[in-house]
């Protein structure tokens, strides 16, 4: 994800809506029939969107919701992997460069027309996807509509503005990859799980690659790409949908569909056939750190709800087993983590630990896989398992609850999940989501898939001179 402009989502629990997950049943009635297995699937009703492609190849979604304030977000299918060849961070370039000035808007207006009227705006660059997101009161829908518009077909894309945001880009990898502690090693993950696909290439991009590149390129590159018929436009909260789809006819009916084709990456990735170990050493490293790849599935895969919840038992809050075991019963970690990254066209498994003490990193390999051999091996309690599903979907729904929210998860089931419908079984799949299930994906992708592992370590101090007589 890219960083100045990007909004991290915290998605808390909350007490209320918790209680409406356990069926209305107290705490203590929930845990009793979760560990009996006999915890209800919870009923969601569909989310009632609708659906429309203009003339030019835009495709809206658009949900209303009761409230004061409306979401609008403009998501376009270019990403990290869509980066020209040798030249990196173009995606994420442009993730800065649309909140510059266009033809009729000055620097910064964007900002002043959300910011100064009580809303927000924000963006995001990923693998598959570079999003904007703002939310106003809702009587300030019509010129959102039109700031949209107008950044979308008239961006001013010269050398004053690309100058300014690649310093911006550049500086954000200094403090981002090579100011952490631990920044080359996760900045790594991509360039070592992914053997062929653009995937390897970090979204952040690479400081040697946007200093070789010109205005001619990245002028190239918003022509390929930010275009009507590669952007979803999605609208959630207050509005009159009639009024919706006449505003939406007009500021963004009118802008030219290109007539060249949208470039689209071909390239599959193949299965890892062997093992590999690398071994990485980076000046400022506190305590040493392994970290541990497997190839994982698609987004779209019917085992990604699997994976969430095999995150969630492995490494979500203080109570997970990796936090449990390695880092307050062992004492061998002062972190854990597992995630699932699982992309539009591939994905990968990512485990790791950072050292508490004097353990090597090859020390630390061993109990990272220990902790995932028992959940794929041993029995998982019923408790167990019903808790961070209820967590899962409880997060899920919270997030559901505002126009910006309901706003994101339209846009990566429309991008990164290839069907917007999918809002409408994402819970119920993750609701029917078993032990097996769990224990199935990690024997054959973990257990039974080829690992990358990397040791992370300091590098040597260098060696000092000694002092020669006068």
């Amino acid at each position: 994800m890219s960083g100045a402009r990007r909004r991290f989502l915290s998605l808390g629990l909350g007490l209320s809506l918790g209680t409406a997950l356990l069926g209305g049943a107290s705490p203590a009635a929930w845990a009793q029939a979760a560990a009996e297995g006999t915890v209800a699937p919870l009923k969601i009703a569909p989310l009632a969107f609708e659906r429309r492609i203009l003339a030019n190849g835009l495709e809206l979604i658009a949900l209303p919701q009761a409230g004061a304030t409306v979401s609008v977000q403009v998501w376009y299918r270019v990403g990290g992997k869509d980066d020209p060849a040798g030249r990196s961070g173009f995606a994420h370039l442009f993730e800065h460069m649309m909140f510059k000035r266009t033809r009729y808007m000055a620097n910064e207006q964007f900002d002043r027309m959300t910011e100064d009227v009580g809303g927000n705006n924000n963006a995001f660059t990923a693998d598959d996807m570079t999003a904007y997101h703002s939310v106003v009161p809702a009587n300030h829908l019509e010129p959102l509509l039109w700031a949209e518009a107008e950044r979308m077909s008239n961006l001013t894309v010269d050398q004053a503005n690309f100058d300014s945001e690649r310093a911006v880009v550049k500086e954000e990898f200094r403090q981002r990859v090579l100011a952490e502690p631990y920044g080359r090693l996760f900045h790594a993950v991509p360039r070592l799980g992914y053997r062929l696909h653009p995937y390897r290439r970090p979204v952040i991009g690479s400081i040697e690659e946007l200093d070789a590149a010109t205005l001619q390129d990245v002028s190239a590159f918003h022509a390929q790409y930010y275009r009507p018929d590669n952007a979803v436009l999605i609208v959630t909260g207050a509005f009159d949908p009639v009024q919706l789809n006449r505003w939406v006819n007009h500021y963004f009916g009118s802008i030219r569909q290109p007539a060249s084709a949208i470039p689209r990456v071909q390239q599959s990735e193949p299965r890892r056939a062997r093992d590999e170990l690398h071994q990485l050493k980076a000046p400022n490293v506190p305590l040493p750190a392994a970290l541990l790849i497997w190839q994982g599935p698609k987004a779209s895969s019917a085992d990604a709800p699997v994976w969430q919840v095999a995150q969630g038992l492995l490494a979500m809050g203080e109570s997970s087993r990796l936090n449990e075991s390695l880092v307050y019963r062992q004492q061998l970690a002062q972190s854990a983590g597992f995630e699932a990254q699982l992309n539009a066209d591939a994905g990968l498994l990512v485990a790791h630990a950072i050292a508490s003490g004097k353990q090597s990193a090859a020390e630390l390999v061993a109990p990272l896989m220990r902790e995932l051999q028992k959940l794929a091996e041993e029995p998982i309690a019923a408790a167990e398992l019903e808790k961070v599903k209820a967590q899962l979907l409880t997060a899920a729904l919270i997030r559901r609850q505002t126009p910006l929210g309901l706003g994101e998860v339209l846009g990566e089931a429309a991008l990164l999940r290839g069907d917007v419908q999918w809002v409408n079984r994402e819970l119920n799949d993750l609701q029917a989501v078993s032990a097996a299930d769990v224990q199935g994906v990690l024997k054959r992708d973990v257990l039974r898939g080829a690992r990358v592992t990397v040791l992370y370590e300091a590098e040597a101090a260098p060696a000092r001179k000694k002092a020669g007589k006068p």
